[in-house]
């Protein structure tokens, strides 16, 4: 049996997330086992005193091209309270970057109504064009799933003139991923 073409697509994609992912959460179990555990005093004093600047430096990733993976911030929810608060958290972690994703997928829409814009598409992005509107929908579902940045990912896809019900409808996803997410690093956190 043949997969289509927009299905490999997402399969070959969202592995290369996966992967990701395990490459992040090795550094962070190495950078905890090594770093952290020489010095937890320090650490915990630095990052849970002042909670607002780890909401402004969340609030500041998700905009800017999701830069730090949310799953950082999700341990970082775990050590600051107990479950009802790292429940919260999370959700509100996972609202923020839904809504965040929708903001720079508006300002990718007001982009593409600009003549310049048209401009650069036909003279920079003749190639590469008519795979960002052929995968678009798999494009926002790997993004969602994956630690692919979320954000870049959904200024482009609305700047390649997708409809907002349409984009908003597969965005889901991004809140499964906290769902899903959240679960597994609350498991792996309680031992």
């Amino acid at each position: 049996m043949r997969l289509s073409s927009r299905m490999q697509f997402l399969i070959k994609n969202g592995l290369r997330g996966f992967v990701w992912l395990a490459v992040l959460l090795i550094i962070y179990f190495f950078f905890k086992e090594i770093v952290i555990s020489n010095a937890p005093d320090a650490w915990v004093e630095q990052f849970y005193a002042r909670p607002l600047v780890i909401y402004i430096i969340y609030f500041a990733s998700e905009f800017f091209f999701g830069i730090i993976p949310p799953e950082f911030f999700m341990i970082w929810a775990f050590n600051k309270g107990g479950v009802i608060n790292y429940t919260l958290t999370v959700a509100f972690f996972a609202v923020v970057s839904y809504a965040l994703g929708y903001v720079t997928f508006l300002i990718g829409q007001f982009i593409y109504k600009k003549v310049t814009f048209r401009y650069v598409r036909i003279k920079y992005l003749k190639t590469s064009w008519p795979q960002l509107r052929k995968y678009g929908i798999f494009l926002i579902i790997v993004a969602a799933l994956t630690p692919l940045p979320w954000s870049a990912i959904c200024l482009l896809v609305g700047a390649g003139g997708y409809p907002s019900g349409r984009f908003l409808r597969y965005a889901i996803f991004r809140l499964i991923r906290f769902a899903v997410y959240g679960f597994i690093i609350f498991q792996t956190h309680q031992i």
